[in-house]
């Protein structure tokens, strides 16, 4: 027998919405809006689409002003704690510390242990004033659950928060910082603490059940990043005879850029015509451009500095192929937004890449950290006959449109949240004389939630 709650069934859409209570949800990031993360602007879209009402935390503004419209107006409907006062700052963690000594302990104790993992005393107690804030905050606007964006200060602050007594949590974990420092990060006793923490991609999800116990292996989903109807809604158009080639990202370390200088000036070598742009901004930037006049390449390489969306996929709409040549890796948004517009990508086999890029069938997967390989795979783009590069671009857009549609994937958390929520709204109803099953979620009718009773 299954007994549907109509108030719990279905993440919302237009047609439920005024029949089924949306969940209030709140998003926490270090920065957001930020250039280099539409995807948690995609998602929190989507949710809204489904009829859930999301509110945006930041712990700081954006320190690089955003260019996008749609990113201006996401930093308005944004609250900041660290916009705060040092004396309001000050009274909120006084505030909640009188307010429950006990729990404001255990976090405390809490955020020392995270301390002791190897990071900075100080930066712990800031963590746990913004904490304050955050319980606060939650309080004020009814949230019911919380919802952080990478596993590093954000997601302390959620697992503070928690234990001072505010909303059930999650977080989602992109990499690769959280990779590369797990144990000083704490990753573990997040995961520990969390309702529920995501990956971005299988790869993502390996990497935290390293780091916990077997116990909580269930605890961890994968819910991909996604792209929104203007990636979709626009047919597929042959990209150009003209040997253009593309790179987005920030100038980073991480993110290889001096390594396509070097492969650039490989190619200009053997006298391979081509033009390449970057897209992107960032501390390397005046390295590129030393490299760049160290090689003369003037003429064929060019920075233009950080674009809007929709100027990304004009210059995605004039290029051959994108090229990401990154030494570490989450699953790369700009991989998507290349292929779901026909454009075959070039990148390193690393991390999750592999899940979206297969050689030969949508791109080419080379070695990290070779700039030969770089090159030769470079040149095969330009060399390539359109026919091939048509094909290898559809099929990529077909696979970014089944995987990485993040209408169908804000569906994934909007199940979760609704099933946690439900979890919370039955518990309060139910003593130990009266037992009422647990919601599961199944394949009946796309994902609905319903009570199944023990047979």
């Amino acid at each position: 027998m299954q007994q549907r709650l109509c108030s719990w069934v279905k993440p919302m859409t237009d047609a439920t919405q005024e029949q089924c209570q949306a969940v209030r949800i709140a998003y926490l990031v270090n920065q957001y809006p930020a250039i280099s993360g539409t995807f948690i602007r995609r998602e929190i879209h989507a949710l809204e689409k489904l009829g859930h009402r999301v509110f945006r935390y930041g712990l700081r503004r954006p320190t690089v002003a955003v260019v996008d419209p749609i990113d201006q107006r996401e930093e308005t409907l944004s609250n900041y704690v660290l916009d705060l006062s040092h004396f309001a700052l000050v009274a909120s963690l006084v505030w909640v510390g009188l307010r429950n000594p006990l729990r404001f302990l255990r976090a405390f104790r809490l955020a020392f242990s995270f301390y002791r993992c190897g990071g900075s005393f100080f930066r712990q107690m800031i963590y746990l004033v913004e904490a304050t804030v955050i319980r606060q905050w939650t309080d004020r606007d009814n949230i019911s659950h919380l919802h952080a964006h990478f596993g590093t200060n954000s997601a302390t602050v959620a697992t503070l928060c928690r234990v001072l007594g505010g909303p059930k949590f999650s977080f989602t974990v992109h990499g690769p910082e959280e990779f590369d420092r797990p144990l000083q990060l704490g990753l573990g006793q997040k995961i520990s603490h969390a309702e529920f923490v995501v990956g971005v991609s299988h790869f993502g999800r390996s990497q935290l059940l390293r780091w916990v116990g077997y116990a909580d292996w269930s605890k961890v989903k994968v819910v991909r990043c996604g792209l929104d109807e203007s990636y979709f809604h626009c047919p597929l158009s042959p990209p150009p005879e003209e040997p253009r080639l593309l790179a987005i990202g920030r100038l980073h370390e991480q993110k290889g850029m001096p390594l396509l200088i070097q492969a650039a000036a490989k190619l200009d070598r053997e006298g391979v015509e081509f033009q390449l742009t970057i897209v992107g901004d960032g501390s390397l930037r005046p390295v590129l451009e030393t490299l760049i006049a160290e090689h003369q390449l003037q003429s064929k390489v060019t920075l233009v500095g950080w674009r809007t969306g929709v100027q990304v996929q004009s210059h995605l709409l004039a290029s051959r192929v994108l090229v990401m040549p990154s030494f570490a890796e989450g699953l790369p948004v700009a991989c998507m937004e290349s292929l779901a517009l026909g454009r075959p990508v070039i990148a390193t086999s690393i991390a999750g890449v592999p899940e979206l890029i297969r050689s030969g069938v949508s791109g080419w997967l080379i070695p990290a950290g070779s700039a030969a390989a770089l090159s030769r795979a470079m040149k095969k783009a330009i060399d390539a006959p359109l026919d091939q590069l048509v094909r290898l671009g559809a099929t990529g857009a077909a696979r970014v449109r089944k995987r990485h549609d993040a209408h169908h994937e804000a569906k994934k958390l909007s199940n979760l949240f609704l099933q946690l929520t439900a979890n919370t709204h039955h518990a309060a109803t139910t003593n130990d004389d009266n037992r009422i099953p647990t919601p599961t979620v199944t394949n009946v009718d796309k994902d609905e939630v319903v009570f199944a009773s023990p047979s």
